[in-house]
Order: C-alpha cells, then sequence, then structure tokens
C-alpha cells in the first residue's frame, strides 16, 4: 500500500492510502477499515488511480458543500425578488413601461456611461 496526493472536501492536498484493484478485491475488510479511518481510500488499476472510496463523514461533508452556493443563490434570489416587489420598484417598472422610446434611449445610454 502505497500513498496518494489528492485534494480533500476542504481543498486541502492530502496523502491517501493506495490499493490495487487486486489488492482491493482480496481485502476489501482493511479498505473499508483504512477509508473510515483515513476519510478515502484510492483503487488503482495498472498503477492510475481509477476509484476512490470514502469514508461516510467525508462523504457527507461533500453532499454538504454542494447544498451551500444554492442555499446562497436562494437567499439571493428571494432578496431580489423582495426588493422588486417594494411599491418604489413597482412604480420604476410602471414608469419604464409607460416611457417614450426617446427616455428609454436616453436612459440606456446614461446606464452605459456610468458603467464604463
Amino acid at each position: 500500500m502505497t500513498a496518494l496526493t489528492l485534494r480533500n472536501h476542504r481543498g486541502e492536498q492530502v496523502e491517501v492510502p493506495e490499493f490495487s484493484a487486486t489488492e482491493a478485491k482480496n481485502s476489501f475488510g482493511l479498505v473499508l477499515d483504512t477509508a473510515s479511518s483515513q476519510g478515502m481510500v484510492a483503487i488503482t488499476k495498472r498503477d492510475r488511480p481509477t476509484a476512490v472510496v470514502l469514508s461516510m463523514d467525508a462523504y457527507q461533508a461533500l453532499l454538504d458543500g454542494q447544498h451551500q452556493p444554492l442555499d446562497t443563490l436562494t437567499q439571493e434570489f428571494d432578496h431580489l425578488l423582495q426588493r422588486m416587489q417594494a411599491s418604489a420598484s413597482r412604480d420604476a417598472l410602471m414608469d419604464a413601461f409607460d416611457a417614450p422610446p426617446e427616455e428609454l434611449g436616453q436612459a440606456a445610454v446614461a446606464h452605459a456611461a456610468h458603467r464604463a
């Protein structure tokens, strides 16, 4: 058994115990015990990593990490929606729909100049 360097769920480079596919097949209990204690184990075939066995804690940490961006986007969307439903935003939207094309063009040019 050798060690391979991989990135863990926190983004850190860590040495991961490595088993050949044959070793994993013949000593699966050892693979599970090692994954449980070390967080993950790499399985190789012809000296190339082909699979990773994760401990339940490492797997759960990966899943938890995926929900955070979605939760953040949901909160941002809810905040934006709330702002859009405010009376001032509603009035501004109605003014924009009622504005003549020349006024819309001037507003677009002013906004573009402000962003540049």
